[in-house]
């Protein structure tokens, strides 16, 4: 007996696209005007509906099909469906939705309830033609994504994030058709488990793992370059690898160009330009890193950052790529290092009337204080005196320093430059 709460995907369907709900081509790429067969006695299908080929019937309370042949009539030729955030939790209903629309491309059930259900594989069999399928946060088991993949034989993009697998098995046919497997935010920490994707999926393209678990990549330079030889973009953000040995171990997948590598522990201690820095001079094929270009110059910098980040290190923990680097660019001498703070003080010579007279002074001092400290030394009141600076290094004149507030470091003044100090007249 069929579950009778919640809504039918025709229910649902019938109403949002009705004519007086969804008039004909509003908004951008909406679908054709359908105008069904007469249906069953009851039915709530109107006489026609606006359907899109993109048909969005997510968060509106569906729990099961409806009739199938309405929903062939309706949908022949929509192509993109999200049904996310419903009540599906029926593998069995699931399937009457996806078999009857023949040109169904991409399918959206995340948030559906479908934790524990079975899937038969006859029900399976429904959505061999879907290449895009996204179950993030249904909990749907590993037995069943198995499945899946192996009765869908044009499958390209799978999406599992927010499942809570925290290990997976392996399955006894490859699916040779996926390109990109989303799996983020899950429990994955074990390399053994990740391994089981290069021989289930062999034509990965890209793998996005961000906030899972994983603390080492455990494989050697020759079962990686085998593992994923098609493997181009890897995202392990906030994953777990706390060794630069795992790092250098990405270089072994053979086509790797994009890598994201935030938020983990090795990297914990590091300054931002140092993070980047390190790292690319560790991957040299990387293109992409953390989603910004590496360009040449930036990797010459840090290639030559690395040699002179390891010149201290005892001889036996210097890693390999270091010494890759200094075939590569000889051994580099450290770099001097340049103050380029302000200078505090200077010491400079006063000169007031036939009077002159050596005195420190602070840079970071304004002129209204220097006058303060000047009238010990020339015995006229601040209100008393003009002042005057005197850089022996220009060709120009003195300058009348005449601004109270302005900060001395703002003039430029060195040892040995010159204060003259002028009394004012009556």
């Amino acid at each position: 007996m069929e579950d009778t709460e919640g809504h039918t995907f025709v229910e649902v369907m019938s109403e949002k696209y009705s004519p007086d709900n969804f008039p004909y081509r509003r908004g951008p790429g909406m679908g054709v005007v359908v105008v069904p067969v007469a249906g069953p006695q009851g039915s709530p299908m109107k006489d026609r509906l606006n359907v899109p080929s993109m048909l969005v019937l997510s968060g509106c309370g569906i729990s099961r099909a409806g009739e199938q042949a309405e929903i062939a009539a309706f949908c022949a030729h929509v192509m993109e469906l999200d049904l996310s955030h419903n009540q599906l939790q029926d593998w069995h209903q699931i399937s009457k939705i996806v078999s009857s629309i023949p040109n169904l491309e991409f399918l959206n059930l995340s948030s559906n309830p479908l934790g524990g259900m079975t899937l038969d594989p006859h029900c399976a069999r429904a959505f061999s033609r879907v290449r895009r399928f996204v179950l993030n946060n249904t909990q749907v088991s590993w037995e069943t994504v198995l499945l899946l993949t192996r009765e869908m034989p044009k499958l390209e993009e799978l999406f599992l994030c927010l499942n809570e697998y925290s290990n997976v098995g392996v399955s006894s046919v490859a699916c040779p058709t996926l390109r990109l497997l989303h799996i983020t935010d899950n429990s994955l920490k074990d390399w053994a488990d990740i391994r089981k994707f290069g021989s289930m999926f062999p034509s990965l393209d890209t793998l996005v793992m961000a906030n899972n678990n994983l603390s080492s990549i455990q494989d050697g330079k020759d079962i990686l370059k085998r593992l994923f030889p098609n493997l181009r973009n890897i995202n392990l953000n906030n994953s777990g690898l706390n060794q630069w040995g795992d790092i250098e171990k990405l270089n072994f997948f053979p086509k790797l160009e994009e890598v994201r590598l935030q938020g983990i522990p090795l990297l914990q201690t590091y300054t931002d330009a140092e993070r980047r820095s390190l790292i690319i001079a560790q991957l040299p094929y990387v293109s992409l890193l953390n989603g910004s270009v590496v360009t040449d110059v930036e990797r010459e910098d840090a290639e030559r950052f690395f040699i002179r980040y390891y010149l201290d290190y005892p001889k036996e923990e210097l890693p390999f790529r270091y010494h890759c680097l200094v075939t590569k660019y000889g051994q580099l001498e450290p770099l001097a290092e340049i103050d380029l703070r302000p200078r505090c003080r200077a010491r400079v010579e006063v000169h007031c009337e036939e009077k002159v007279e050596q005195v420190n002074i602070r840079l970071d001092q304004t002129v209204a204080e220097l006058k303060k400290q000047l009238t010990g030394v020339v015995r006229l009141s601040t209100n008393s005196m003009r002042l005057y600076y005197i850089d022996k290094s220009s060709a120009f004149g003195p300058e009348e320093m005449k601004y109270s507030t302005r900060v001395l470091h703002s003039y430029g003044i060195q040892d040995g430059d010159e204060l003259m100090v002028v009394p004012k007249t009556k």
